[in-house]
């Protein structure tokens, strides 16, 4: 989820996005932001969908998203994990394992293809 800018040329400006030649202003519009969100994807070569927060911080706020936090959502919505506030508070290793238990619990939830002769797993 992209959210408000961190450390924006108008803000709190770190010398280092200067020295990678990042320099963005605050958005002030959605489309204002969608186009930094856009040149995140671009810069990082991401290959997972990003989505735009709200111009209003909605999301951010909600998930106390500022500066930056891990989460793991599952398939029905619900909050499988969240991290400490980064860059400090993250703990990979605890995200691999949500991530780890998400797939685990989808796959013992999920009925066998009956093509396949397979018994239906028990939860």
């Amino acid at each position: 989820m992209y959210i408000r800018e961190a450390h924006p040329e108008d803000g709190w400006r770190m010398s280092s996005n200067a020295s990678a030649g990042i320099e963005i202003f605050q958005p002030k519009s959605f489309d204002e932001r969608k186009e930094a969100a856009a040149l995140f994807c671009s810069a990082s070569q991401t290959t997972v969908p990003v989505l735009v927060d709200g111009i209003d911080n909605r999301v951010g706020e909600a998930y106390s998203g500022f500066p930056d936090r891990l989460y793991v959502i599952d398939r029905s919505g619900r909050v499988a994990y969240k991290g400490g506030r980064g860059p400090f508070g993250y703990n990979p290793g605890e995200m691999e394992q949500a991530l780890l238990m998400c797939l685990l619990d989808e796959a013992t939830a999920q009925p066998a293809d009956p093509s396949s002769g397979e018994e239906t797993a028990s939860p």
